[in-house]
């Protein structure tokens, strides 16, 4: 029966990851109904405002819902937000069964969902394919529970560990499908986040560049408020915001910036340098629950020593670069390898011609 039910999960994670960087600031949800070992409805979440996963696929499957087994990758909520409980929704379509892949981390919902379809005399199962349920949502739970959000570190470099050559010259490091895939990221991370020293070598655009891809928040840490008012990021053609995140208040710079439609966000500040933590703080005051870093090597190497890195892609080029070229971070590192960052829940896979190494930092101690 185990794998029935992962069977059917597996679909519902299929449509869930549809409504990826779609849904902020909810959850990506897929829902598949099935009655006598068919599926009879299909539902995702499509954008926040709109109708849940669930009521989706109960539509989708009329009368033959009644009697029927739901499969829903996320605890149905139970509460009114902008649209009503797909926990009523379920009980009123007389279902028989609801296989749930994980518990809702949402205070507002955590576990009275699971209860209210329960006290209705349905069966409930909860748990299947937890792990690949959370992976989809990892932006929404941990901005949920801690108010900051998922940082994806993204870097492409040479098998020699060079993300540019000694003069600085990066473009580009990696083929056209691995661009094509970082684009694809971009369209669905709230945030893309990158240093000063970034925009003044590489006067950089920050947009998604693919049909109907939706521009992502654009954040430059910039300390000293150095980024010059010609810098592409001021004058590109997009509805997505630009942040500068600094520690200064210089009064004409900042109501230059603001002129030109940015914002500026004084931060805390770490001696002479932004506090990354309370960047991170803002941002996900503000609901950005998903940051796409890439670059450069100080910042990385920063985001890194705070522990603040939920995930690294890290791009490789069938190249070699030699010599004294850039590498991934600038900062100090550890003195011994015995404290050096381990990555965990490691995958490789091939992207054109280059390799994808995928993880998660796990951080011996975290910074206070």
């Amino acid at each position: 029966m185990a794998d029935i039910h992962h069977r059917f999960m597996r679909q519902a994670l299929v449509l869930a990851r549809k409504g990826v960087g779609k849904t902020s600031p909810n959850p990506a949800v897929g829902c598949v109904i099935v009655r006598d070992g068919q599926v009879v409805g299909k539902g995702w979440h499509r954008r926040a405002g709109t109708p849940h996963a669930e009521v989706h696929a109960l539509q989708d499957a009329g009368e033959l819902a009644r009697g029927g087994d739901v499969y829903v990758t996320l605890e149905p909520c139970s509460h009114f937000g902008k649209t009503p409980p797909c926990a009523d929704a379920l009980v009123r379509a007389g279902v028989a069964r609801v296989f749930v892949g994980m518990v809702d981390p949402n205070p507002k919902v955590s576990g009275r969902g699971i209860e209210k379809v329960k006290a209705a005399g349905i069966e409930v199962a909860v748990g299947i394919l937890e792990e690949q349920c959370r992976a989809v949502n990892n932006p929404f739970i941990k901005h949920i529970t801690t108010g900051l959000p998922y940082v994806t570190l993204k870097s492409a470099m040479t098998l020699d560990g060079k993300t540019a050559t000694a003069t600085g010259d990066s473009r580009w490091v990696t083929g056209d499908a691995s661009r094509r895939l970082v684009h694809r990221m971009r369209a669905v991370s709230d945030a893309i986040m990158v240093g000063i020293g970034t925009v003044l070598a590489d006067d950089p655009l920050l947009t998604c560049r693919i049909r109907k891809g939706c521009d992502p928040v654009r954040v430059i840490v910039d300390s000293k408020l150095s980024i010059p008012l010609l810098a592409q990021v001021f004058t590109v053609a997009s509805s997505a915001r630009t942040v500068i995140a600094t520690i200064t208040a210089d009064p004409a710079k900042v109501r230059a910036i603001e002129a030109l439609g940015a914002e500026v966000l004084i931060c805390r500040a770490i001696g002479e340098r932004v506090d990354l933590r309370d960047l991170m703080a803002r941002l996900g005051e503000s609901g950005i629950q998903s940051v796409l870093l890439e670059g450069g090597a100080g910042l990385a190497g920063e985001m890194l020593a705070a522990g603040l890195i939920d995930r690294c892609l890290f791009f490789y080029a069938p190249k070699l670069v030699g010599g004294d070229g850039v590498g991934l971070f600038a900062a100090n590192g550890v003195e011994r390898m015995g404290d050096a960052v381990k990555i965990g829940n490691v995958a490789v896979r091939r992207c054109g011609d280059d390799i994808i190494v995928e993880g998660e930092p796990i951080y011996r101690c975290l910074p206070d």
